[in-house]
Order: structure tokens, then sequence, then C-alpha cells
């Protein structure tokens, strides 16, 4: 009888699978990267180091000795005090707290302030507020703290925002209307997130941290992209991480361009060309993981596109890996078994600079 191993499906489900599955299933997610991406493929060699990682026997496991990479972090301290659907434990702590215990506790690398809401519009308001927690972060902290939100262009759209709902325009068919809403929005956007971060680099932040980019389409990717471009020129040393909220961006306009390029439909091999353009420091490819897949078929396909990522650019890789992307299944609360798997083929095999 053939040796079973346990491993997930892409929500997080326990199944039990031969060595002959894994692979057969490693073969065809990495096929599909190739198909959909137009990304080469992964080589003989590299298709069984994803088996070999699937079938270790610890229910952890670990990058070598020498391969240790950084971490970045994105949603904050929400990871504490937040909800258990925002992957939060629900532990009442401020947010200052939350930070240091990253740093002295978590062993972070960097770490971040964030709104609760963790989304630029919300944070106009309070701006003042949240210089002031940085600046006081800043005084108890060694680690390169940042300023984190998500574009979020949603929240710019009706009954949330000014402009019209574009998805409601499209329905309508009036294509010219929903354009003007999202190039109006995108306006909007750029023009917060570099006030915003015009004063909290006054409070003394490192730099910021760009969350989710492109999550209401081709429009929200723009408007952040022109955001990474203005705050370049004017913080010349700051730092500025990207992170995408997808493996492609939704073309929802189709036709915006940035340095000459059209948005829509990018993958990350080619998001990363135009975030490095833009003047980010750090790009953090996101790959999506099909629920109804195993792990090793989604994880073979995020080393796949993320690999392509690595070789083609030129500023560091930190690899989105949380619930679902990364390969790592669609759980409130990733199994471990799932991250550490998925955090040692993206390093090792894809060639990530960070995580």
């Amino acid at each position: 009888m053939a040796a079973e191993y346990i491993l997930r499906m892409g929500d997080g489900k326990r199944v039990s699978m031969s060595k002959e599955q894994i692979k057969e299933d490693a073969l065809a997610g990495a096929g599909n990267a190739v198909d959909y991406g137009g990304v080469p493929e992964l080589s003989a060699d590299e298709i069984d180091k994803i088996v070999e990682i699937c079938t270790m026997p610890g229910k952890s496991v670990s990058v070598e000795y020498g391969m240790e990479v950084p971490m970045s972090h994105d949603i904050s301290t929400i990871r504490l005090d937040g909800d258990q659907g925002n992957s939060g434990v629900g532990i009442p702590s401020s947010r200052l707290v939350g930070m240091m215990m990253h740093e002295r506790a978590f062993g972070a690398d960097t770490m971040e302030l964030g709104h609760i809401d963790y989304s630029f519009k919300p944070v106009k308001p309070i701006v003042s507020q949240e210089c002031q927690t940085m600046e006081v972060a800043q005084q108890n902290m060694v680690v390169p703290l940042f300023y984190g939100a998500m574009p979020n262009m949603g929240l710019y759209y009706t009954p949330d925002g000014p402009f019209e709902n574009p998805g409601d325009l499209l329905k309508a068919f009036k294509l010219e209307e929903a354009f003007a809403s999202m190039e109006h929005s995108a306006e909007h956007l750029t023009r917060d997130i570099v006030w915003i971060m015009q004063k909290l680099m006054g409070a003394g932040s490192d730099g910021v941290n760009l969350d989710t980019t492109g999550a209401a389409g081709d429009a929200d990717a723009y408007g952040t992209l022109n955001a990474v471009k203005a705050l370049r020129e004017e913080f010349p040393e700051m730092y500025i991480e990207v992170g995408s909220a997808g493996e492609s961006w939704i073309g929802m306009h189709g036709m915006l361009e940035f340095e000459n390029t059209i948005l829509a439909g990018l993958w990350p091999h080619q998001q990363v060309e135009l975030v490095q353009k833009a003047g980010a420091n750090v790009f953090g490819p996101a790959v999506n993981t099909n629920t109804s897949k195993t792990f090793p078929w989604n994880l073979a396909r995020a080393v796949t596109f993320t690999k392509e990522c690595c070789k083609v650019s030129k500023i560091p890789i930190h690899a989105d890996m949380g619930m679902g992307v990364g390969g790592i299944p669609m759980l409130e609360t990733p199994p471990i078994d799932a991250v550490t798997r998925a955090s040692k083929a993206i390093v090792e095999i894809a060639g990530a600079d960070g995580i």
C-alpha cells in the first residue's frame, strides 16, 4: 500500500494524498501558471523539490540554514486586537503595545502602524492622531516602523464615497460615465495617499506599506502607482513597499496606462516592472489560492508565478504569504503545516527575498 501524506485543500480541509498524487497535482498547478501567465515551466528538479517539501514528516518545516529571509508585515497589530474574521485573536491591547510585542516578543524584522479600518481614506479625519501615535511608537522601538494601509479605492464610490459606483454604471451600459468615475477616484486616491504620508513622514515614519494594491481593479493600481511616484520624488530616502491584491489586476477600466503600459491583466512578473519604475523599494506579489484545489496544486502554481517575478525584478521581492495567497489555504487561521511548507518553497525554489 502506498504511503499517504496529510495535506490540505485550498480551503484548509485535511486530505490524504499519495506521493504520486502530490506530484501530479504539482505538475498541474505549475502548468496552470504557465498557461495563464505565460511564464516559464518549473524544472523536473523543482517539481521534485515541491514534492519533497510536501512529504516532509514534521508538522512544520523550515528553510535550510543560511536561507533565512526578513519578514515585513501588513495589517499592523490588527492580528492581535482584531476579530478572528480578520485573522485577529481578540486580545485587548493598544497599538503601541502590539507593535512592541511584535518587535520584542515575536522577533519581527519590520513593523507598521495601521488604522483599524486599514485603508487610507478613513485616516484623513484622524491623521493627527496617527501622527501622534507614530511619534510615540518611534520613541519606543528600534526596528523599521512604517505606516500601512490599503489604497482600497472602492471606498471612493457610492454609498461610501463621492463618486458613482462604476459597477452600477457599467451594468447600465454607461461606459464613459463609469470610466470617468474610476479616473476621478484614482486622482483622489493618489492625492490622499500623498497627503497622509506627508504628515506621517513628518512624524517620523520610516516609510509606507501600500497593501492590497489593485483590489478595485486597474484604476486602483493606477492611483497607487502615481502616489508611489510622487512620494519617491518628494522623499528620496523613504521606504516604499507595494503589495499586490491579486495575481492579475482586473481591467475594470481597461485603458489606463502607467509608463506607457496598460495596467489591466498584468501578472506578477509584469506588475513588478511598473512598481519598480514608480520608485518602490519592495514588491509583494500575490498569487491567489483556489479553494477547490489541493495544497500541492496551489503551491506549485504560486512558486511558478513568483519565481518569474523574482527573476525579472530589480528590487527585493517579499512574497504575499497569508490566508488565500501564496499557496496558503483560504482560512481565517491558516494551518501551520501549510504556512511553513509554502514559505519554504517560495524562498528556496522561487527565490523570494523576504515574506
